[in-house]
């Protein structure tokens, strides 16, 4: 098996490598992406039942946030929602047989995660203006103000290893012993191996949103006009 650190391109587009997380990264986006549409593109008043299912997903996500950031879900509908799925289909993506999920690869979880402190940054100053977002640093004494700085790093480099670390060993644990047992044996794995991954995705949205939330604020309105 291959390790996850060490990856070797598919092709090239001009002088960047492509490699096969990549590959298998822009095939759920497109995949995701064109379900979407397909499945909204005739909206009812009595919705059927794949229009069902689609509510009850978007209504489950909008309450996770409602009760996790105490503030109206829409403006943080998209981004949550699109860090679960596209999370939830990728370490799922492990059951496809020759597929590994882009989930097992530090460079994918870094992405994420990297979006998730780029958004915590961005939903912050918007919220709270750029000298509210800075204060918080020096919340609850100016002492603090070095730490603070840290854990924003620290969290960030945690949602990383954690989702890395998880995805990557299911996979391993998987692989070695469908070498040694066959086909029939894994199959209660890959059962758990489906549990485990709907679970590291939630756990990633929610700390997503936990982070979110923290530098929104819960005396914020997010529905207010970015601050100078």
């Amino acid at each position: 098996m291959k390790s996850p650190l060490t990856l070797e391109p598919l092709f090239h587009l001009g002088p960047v490598a492509v490699t096969e997380p990549v590959v298998v990264s822009w095939a759920i986006i497109a995949l995701l992406g064109i379900g979407s549409a397909l499945a909204t593109r005739r909206l009812a008043v009595l919705p059927s039942r794949g229009q069902a299912l689609i509510e009850l997903v978007v209504s489950t996500i909008d309450a996770q946030i409602s009760g996790t950031m105490q503030t109206d879900p829409a403006p943080f509908r998209a981004l949550i929602g699109s860090i679960f799925l596209f999370t939830l289909a990728s370490n799922w993506s492990s059951l496809i047989p020759g597929v590994e999920p882009p989930t097992a690869h530090i460079e994918t979880d870094a992405a994420m995660a990297l979006i998730v402190f780029v958004a915590t940054i961005a939903w912050g100053i918007r919220v709270r203006g750029l000298r509210g977002y800075l204060a918080t640093y020096a919340e609850p004494t100016w002492v603090m103000i070095p730490l603070n700085v840290v854990e924003q790093f620290t969290r960030t480099f945690s949602l990383i290893i954690r989702l890395f670390g998880n995805v990557m060993s299911g996979v391993f644990i998987i692989g070695i012993i469908l070498t040694l047992a066959g086909l029939l044996v894994p199959i209660p794995l890959m059962a758990l191996d489906l549990l485990t991954g709907a679970v590291q995705a939630y756990i990633f949205a929610v700390l997503a949103t936990v982070f979110i939330g923290a530098a929104v604020g819960e005396r914020h309105s997010v529905s207010a006009e970015p601050k100078p």
